[in-house]
């Protein structure tokens, strides 16, 4: 009898060794998707002299690089950018509409990931009220989760909530965040009641105050980089409590109060972003599994350095450089301890950036800025005279117009006269190339593809009246640093590369669209796409 039993326990697992091999080799191990917040597609060459051989060059070199992806909606921000990508569909259809919007049935503007109805998990501010619930539609994340009776594990990693809840989709396993008050990785009560020792630890060792101690300062002499002529512009922003913005920085003279949120505006918030990542991986035992797992994970800081310098300066540069080793270090600890060929490995980003004003005028280039509070108060202003409405705009975001229709019917106005009147007082701003009604979208006459990205981006519950477009390397914003927003290449044509398991080396100049991405992962692994899907499989990496 004993003899039986111990037959059929070596049988039984070798039966359960020859499943997960045969699984192994028909499945990646682990998913990672990768995105590398404001990153423009031209930074893969642009500063491709000072790149290693190990990061952004092995992607290009021994995976599959679709040259040109473009983003088919706007606005063109972090929030939807992220849910995009791995929903396979656009705001009119995922309600993400912005990283933040009015929400008509609530008469008030909210945040993307805002939840009043969770609490923060790791620390003791509110930075952790957050959850996917704003989000309609199911991730291929979910749809992992689903189609393997939700044995495979999803974590989400980004210094920014919206870059780590949106992509781990509603049922993922964690998601966690930056709380930029204590210096400290957090999550939400929508995912756990208490942070896992590991993630303690890490908060424990505050390695950011380390990383303040130092200066940051050139990683290559300043002759090795392209910029190299570019520091100390007044168009750029400065750290708070610093005076210079030039390098070297002294990150210790940094106020305290102000140093864990300076720190997401280093390239050393990169380095620890990864660095969690594969602390996640090591101790929730990602790619262990029977079945694949799923790692999302979001490079912020690019975003912070880009914002307050642009994309012609030294610290972006020095920033991608820098990052260039990182993405080296992190795929050859998934070499290690995923294995070669095992893990399936996509890079791509939620939207670019547009130059700085001020530096393009410097070189005969068209731009500007405009000041939206102006913009305004004087449409408010000038309906409050003619119809006597006050403040009949009650929203501004995304370039779009929310208009108080309660206001307006109670004035005994005709609400189609009072419109007119708005998109008439719009079109005399010397920014403003076209105005329309967001409703009568169908019918407006506008160029392709800012046509069907905006039909891309219309949602009656969510939308505004009144969208309004402007002239290209124009923007709503402050003078001094960048942003991003509009359907201009500058801001939609970003990188995708593809690289590991069942990927084969090779690029196209095909458009294709962030959109194809979660499609192509479901397709790869032969799971449901998810439940808003428009995009398409990518033949050329999953025939």
């Amino acid at each position: 009898m004993r003899k039986f039993f111990l037959l059929f326990i070596l049988a039984f697992h070798f039966n359960a060794f020859h499943t997960y091999a045969q699984n192994a080799g028909e499945n990646p191990r682990l998913v990672v998707g990768l995105v590398i917040d404001q990153m423009r597609w031209d930074y893969l060459y642009r500063f491709g002299a000072n790149y290693g051989n190990d990061g952004f060059k092995r992607l290009l070199n021994n995976g599959y690089s679709f040259e040109n992806t473009f983003i088919p909606y706007l606005p063109t921000y972090t929030a939807v950018g992220h849910t995009s990508v791995y929903t396979g569909s656009v705001p009119a259809i995922h309600g993400i509409m912005g990283n933040n919007w009015y929400e008509r049935s609530m008469g008030k503007k909210v945040y993307c990931t805002d939840d009043s109805t969770v609490s923060t998990v790791g620390s003791g501010t509110r930075q952790g009220k957050m959850s996917p619930a704003n989000l309609w539609v199911t991730t291929v994340s979910d749809e992992l989760r689903l189609g393997t009776n939700f044995k495979s594990k999803v974590i989400g990693v980004s210094l920014k909530d919206r870059g780590s809840i949106l992509p781990a989709g509603h049922s993922a396993n964690a998601a966690y965040w930056y709380d930029d008050k204590e210096g400290k990785w957090i999550t939400s009560s929508y995912y756990m009641q208490n942070l896992p020792g590991w993630v303690k630890k890490i908060n424990d060792a505050d390695e950011v105050a380390a990383y303040m101690s130092k200066s940051w300062n050139l990683l290559l002499d300043k002759q090795k980089y392209l910029q190299s002529n570019n520091d100390a512009n007044d168009f750029e922003g400065t750290y708070s409590g610093q005076k210079n913005n030039s390098f070297p920085y002294d990150l210790n003279a940094i106020e305290a109060k102000e140093k864990y949120s300076a720190f997401k505006t280093t390239p050393f918030a990169a380095t620890y972003t990864f660095n969690f990542a594969m602390q996640a991986i090591e101790h929730e035992q990602l790619g262990q599994n029977t079945v694949p797992d799923f790692l999302a994970v979001s490079i912020s800081s690019t975003d912070y350095i880009g914002h307050r310098n642009g994309p012609n300066s030294l610290e972006i540069e020095d920033a991608y450089i820098r990052l260039d080793r990182d993405i080296a270090d992190f795929l050859s600890y998934l070499d290690t301890h995923i294995g070669k060929g095992k893990y399936l490995f996509f890079l791509t980003a939620d939207h670019a950036v547009n130059h700085i004003p001020a530096y393009l005028n410097a070189h005969k280039l068209p731009g500007a800025v405009f000041d939206n509070k102006t913009f305004v108060h004087t449409i408010n202003d000038s309906i409050e005279a003619v119809f006597g409405i006050k403040k009949i705009i009650v929203n501004s975001d995304n370039y779009q117009l929310y208009l108080d229709m309660d206001a307006i019917k109670k004035s005994g106005q005709d609400v189609s006269k009072v419109k007119y009147k708005v998109m008439d007082i719009v079109r005399q701003f010397p920014f403003v190339v076209d105005v329309f009604e967001m409703a009568q979208l169908a019918q407006t006459t506008l160029p392709e593809p800012i046509h069907s990205r905006l039909i891309n981006a219309y949602n009656p519950v969510r939308s505004g009246d009144i969208y309004y477009t402007i002239k290209p390397g124009y923007f709503s914003g402050s003078a001094k640093g960048t942003t991003h927003g509009m359907w201009n290449p500058y801001d939609s044509h970003i990188p995708l590369l593809w690289f590991g398991w069942k990927i084969k080396a090779g690029a196209t100049h095909r458009e294709v669209y962030m959109t194809d991405i979660a499609p192509t992962v479901a397709a790869l692994l032969k799971i449901q796409m998810p439940s808003g899907c428009v995009g398409k499989v990518l033949g050329e990496i999953a025939p």
